[in-house]
């Protein structure tokens, strides 16, 4: 039976339409919920960490410059980001589950549309309709997990799922070699089919219910296109620096970007409730860690990708053996990070995750032609590590300082936290190729360069990390707020 919550005030003293969805309570049930997590946690990560590994043959058959490369993967990134918050809210509004469905069919259907593309054009257009799906599935999986398990065993449980999410990033460099070096890159999208059909069945057959507990709320359009507009012109800006016209649409975002805050803030039903961060310093700082974090990693698999296909001779199923240190490391590290973070208080675990990721970041910057291959290991295998150490706890604490009737927006936060935190972490790699190596192909010409632009990137990479640590410790001590 639905019952009404409370009726709460925003910030223009307007009651907010709430509803408590059924609760489910069996252990069955609340498995299942998992088991759904789990799947569509593993199949987005899989899909981006596998084409990070076939850019450079993605480049020879289009023949694109860095930049253009830089596009494949931030494309998609881009509209996640930009369509996560509202689909967050729209989850709330209308219903998670519904929202997730729809997510899961317009991502396996670009993935099978992907095998066809015969052009850059076609194929960063396809992306940009996949990133749409992925922001759907991002923006209520956390959503949905939370609200079935209690505080006591989210942590497990959001452990369990990033794990996943682990195991999609690990096993994707690796298999995403095998499969290019053997069928092509293409045969990489055919993966994604089969899973999200089978999520798509499963859901449908099995998962009752709906979670929908801000239903009857308005939607915020406005609010949408202006976060939309900022993000759009921040990304192309980076994409064509250091033009004049780069700055002025990097400027031009960034005053987007505290136009939408304004608006917000005046608004009774607003896209993203800028209240959760003034009301809760724990979910305000974990965001910020959580940003920065992602900010300083995600491009890590991307350039080395390039740097061991291209300076350093490997094909893609070795580079992506390479690669999967990192990530495999994270799948290992982080369930038990997430049970840690239901005994003890996440601040001291996220942190020491963050200093150990600025550790193996710190040796990423003394790259050369010449490295050994154990030191990228090493390197690889200590970033894997902290990032472990810090995502489980760090979500944990997030989910867990708002009520139940924001699980929605706080995990389309969460995920749009991440994915502007990676899409920053792109637009950092193509600033610095658009700089140092112009937009030209990368052949063995332009290999110093290449090697330069590495350098700078995990530079920035390990100044942002240690200003992490900070933003991670500033955060204090966990709240539970009542359900």
């Amino acid at each position: 039976m639905e019952e009404k919550s409370p009726a709460t005030t925003n910030n223009n003293q307007v009651p907010q339409i709430c509803h408590t969805p059924p609760t489910l309570v069996t252990e069955t049930e609340k498995r299942l919920v998992l088991i759904i997590a789990i799947l569509a946690g593993f199949l987005t990560p899989f899909d981006g960490s596998a084409v990070n590994i076939a850019l450079p043959t993605i480049g020879s058959t289009f023949h694109m410059d860095a930049v253009a490369l830089s596009w494949v993967a931030t494309a998609y990134l881009l509209a996640s980001a930009l369509f996560l918050v509202p689909f967050g809210k729209i989850a709330d509004i209308y219903g998670r589950k519904k929202v997730f469905l729809y997510g899961l069919a317009i991502f396996t259907a670009a993935s099978f549309v992907m095998t066809f593309v015969g052009s850059s054009g076609q194929l960063i257009t396809v992306r940009i309709i996949q990133g749409l799906g992925s922001s759907m599935i991002f923006g209520t999986a956390v959503a949905i997990l939370t609200s079935v398990y209690p505080p006591g065993e989210r942590g497990k449980a959001l452990g369990i799922y990033i794990t996943s999410v682990y195991l999609g990033l690990s096993l994707g460099p690796f298999l995403g070699g095998i499969l290019t070096d053997t069928f092509g890159w293409r045969s990489i999208f055919y993966v994604n089919v089969p899973i999200g059909i089978a999520v798509i069945l499963l859901v449908g057959w099995k998962l009752k219910g709906e979670w929908a507990e801000c239903n009857g709320e308005r939607f915020d359009l406005t609010g949408s296109l202006i976060w939309g507009i900022s993000l759009i012109a921040i990304m192309l800006g980076f994409s064509i620096l250091p033009s004049g016209t780069g700055i002025v649409l990097v400027l031009a975002g960034i005053l987007c970007a505290i136009a939408f805050v304004r608006y917000e803030k005046r608004q009774v039903f607003p896209v993203l409730n800028m209240n959760l961060f003034s009301k809760s310093r724990v979910f305000a700082f974990s965001n910020i860690a959580a940003l920065i974090n992602y900010s300083a990693t995600y491009a890590i698999a991307f350039l080395l990708s390039l740097d061991l296909q291209y300076t350093k001779g490997f094909s893609p199923e070795s580079a992506g053996f390479i690669i999967v240190a990192a990530p495999f490391i994270q799948m290992l590290a982080s369930p038990f990070a997430g049970r840690l973070s239901d005994r003890y208080d996440s601040q001291i675990i996220s942190s020491v995750g963050m200093g150990l990721t600025a550790i193996g970041l710190f040796m990423l910057i003394f790259l050369t032609e010449n490295t050994p291959l154990w030191y990228i290991i090493i390197a690889l295998i200590v970033v894997g590590l902290g990032f472990g150490l810090f995502s489980s706890p760090n979500t944990n604490a997030i989910m867990s300082a708002v009520e139940k009737r924001y699980y929605g927006v706080a995990s389309g936060i969460v995920g749009t936290m991440r994915l502007l935190g990676q899409m920053l972490s792109m637009g950092i790699a193509m600033m610095i190729f658009s700089i140092v190596i112009g937009r030209v192909e990368i052949t063995p010409e332009y290999y110093p360069q290449f090697a330069a632009s590495l350098q700078y990137a995990f530079i920035l990479f390990t100044i942002l990390c240690v200003a992490g640590i900070f933003a991670s410790l500033a955060r204090g001590k966990n709240e539970r707020p009542a359900s």
